[in-house]
């Protein structure tokens, strides 16, 4: 199956909360609540929201919103929102997400990215892939810019 990640757009919101409504029932009630704050973050610098479609049809989406951090000396990206269609490769479209949120968070100068971990244990192999390890009750991927030429050399 083609998959293609972009970034949303404004005219994505009510397919989003549609999606989290029906892949994360537990997550509707404050996507519904956050759909005005959707709307916000599609064009704020400090965020990024993308999805995945899979023949026009929205199957994936995550939200990466940013902070400063003395502490972390950058930016810290924090994955609020990362949901899959469950009709659809959870791996593969956690894969494409995680892959461009991080790319968006290192071009933003993020230091770290972390969230909670997955709420029902879901692709747990593409958050290891893309290096996010636990740390508490969280899990944090470190990508600071020193780390990942360092590994590409």
């Amino acid at each position: 199956m083609e998959y293609q990640v972009r970034a949303a757009r404004i005219t994505d919101v009510e397919r989003i909360v549609a999606l989290v409504a029906t892949a994360a029932p537990a997550a509707s009630a404050a996507a519904l609540e956050g759909a005005d704050l959707l709307r916000q973050l599609v064009y704020l610098p400090q965020a990024s929201v993308l999805v995945v479609e899979s023949l026009r049809t929205l199957v994936g989406v995550a939200v990466l919103a940013l902070r400063p951090s003395v502490r972390a000396g950058g930016y810290v990206g924090t994955i609020d929102l990362l949901v899959v269609d469950r009709s659809h490769d959870a791996e593969r479209v956690t894969g494409l997400l995680l892959a461009e949120l991080l790319r968006s968070a290192r071009n933003k100068g993020c230091a770290v990215v972390e969230t909670t971990g997955p709420a029902d244990g879901a692709a747990p192999i593409a958050w290891e892939r893309h290096g996010f390890r636990p740390t508490g009750p969280r899990i944090a991927c470190q990508i600071r810019a020193d780390k990942a030429s360092a590994e590409q050399g």
